[in-house]
């Protein structure tokens, strides 16, 4: 088992309260943070939800002073243009731009003209099956959040994908979707080798911030093991021991949200962390990573030096003459780890010492 380093996403979000200024700053703080990637949401607010559509609680207790979720989206979008610079910002910059789509205009902006390298399916589309399959008829490598899905939800989310990559592979786009269809995809051995090549499912936990008792962290696994797919985090609690966790549980991608300053109106910011504890995860990530090794059970380098330091032999626990009978009494186990090993002691007993021997001498 190789240690492969784990993708960590600095999701801006909205975090930039529709400021262009400010969505650079954040892309800023991301590079700064030794993040890999610096992830927006793209959105028109008329494609996204009705006029009357309420907040959600997270939202109102968040400091969202809008009274309908339109009104506060408005307020959060990022126009094509500003997108554009921004991507152009980052290739300069050397970190990648991801963004999550919301709506089908924005989604085909995304793939065709910022042609960006993958895709995130949020949480709150995975059930919303035209919307996931036009994801995977990208053919792109999709990174799918899981909050709120049951593992059956999941799995119809999958066969859905599975249907569009096999499509893909097979340049037969025009195929009929239908649920039969998805289940034929997501059990065929083809949907399930382009499930395990382009996909990463998130676990997470849509609250903000989420509770420790609400994570869950071990439903990662359960997703990796029943879909032979790579798994992953999106965290939404707070501080970050969380994610440092996912990563030691096997997490290959993990998504944070961050901000410039936690007292800013809006309704992420809360439960997000500052530059300086996005800095902090991604370094505590980095070492968990060094910490994970290869799995294979073997003393490392650096072990080496101490084994005969630390480990014993066995020595004459009193002056042994040769021709004497070697006993419980004049064999004993010290330091250092330089002769016999232990395990030879039942060897030696009873047998005839081939030569002198002073007390604390390495018996051979």
């Amino acid at each position: 088992m190789e240690t492969s380093k784990v993708l960590i996403i600095a999701e801006a979000g909205v975090n930039h309260n529709g400021d262009e200024h400010r969505a650079f700053e954040l892309v800023d703080q991301a590079i700064a943070a030794g993040a890999d990637c610096v992830k927006f949401q793209t959105f028109k607010a008329h494609n996204l939800v009705t006029k009357n559509a309420s907040l959600a609680d997270y939202q109102k207790e968040n400091g969202v002073q809008e009274d309908s979720q339109f009104s506060m989206l408005k307020k959060l979008e990022l126009d094509f243009d500003t997108h554009v610079k921004l991507v152009e910002y980052c290739q300069q910059k050397n970190i990648t731009f991801l963004s999550t789509a919301f709506d089908f205009e924005s989604l085909d902006f995304l793939i065709n003209v910022l042609k960006l390298p993958m895709l995130k399916i949020p949480s709150g589309e995975v059930t919303n099956a035209p919307f996931v399959l036009a994801h995977a008829h990208s053919g792109k490598p999709l990174i799918i959040s899981t909050g709120m899905c049951s593992l059956g939800e999941v799995r119809k989310a999958l066969g859905v994908v599975a249907f569009g990559l096999c499509n893909v592979e097979n340049n037969t786009l025009y195929n009929t979707p239908s649920e039969d269809a998805f289940e034929q995809a997501f059990s065929s051995e083809q949907g399930q080798r382009l499930l395990n090549q382009q996909v990463t499912l998130l676990h997470c936990t849509t609250d903000y911030p989420a509770a420790p008792q609400d994570i869950n962290l071990h439903a990662m696994n359960t997703l990796k093991d029943s879909f032979l797919v790579k798994v992953g985090y999106s965290d939404h609690s707070e501080g970050i021991v969380v994610p440092i966790a996912a990563v030691a549980n096997g997490a290959c991608v993990i998504e944070k949200h961050f901000t410039t300053d936690k007292s800013l109106p809006g309704p992420d910011h809360k439960a997000s962390l500052d530059p300086v504890e996005l800095k902090a995860m991604v370094g505590a990530i980095r070492l968990v990573e060094q910490a994970m090794g290869t799995g294979i059970k073997e003393a490392s380098v650096s072990e080496l030096k101490n084994k005969l330091v630390v480990r014993k032999s066995l020595v004459a626990g009193k002056n042994i003459k040769k021709g004497d009978k070697l006993t419980p009494e004049n064999i004993h186990i010290k330091r250092p780890g330089s002769g016999k090993s232990p395990y030879e002691y039942w060897n030696l007993l009873n047998t005839l010492a081939t030569k002198d021997y002073e007390i604390g001498d390495l018996l051979t």
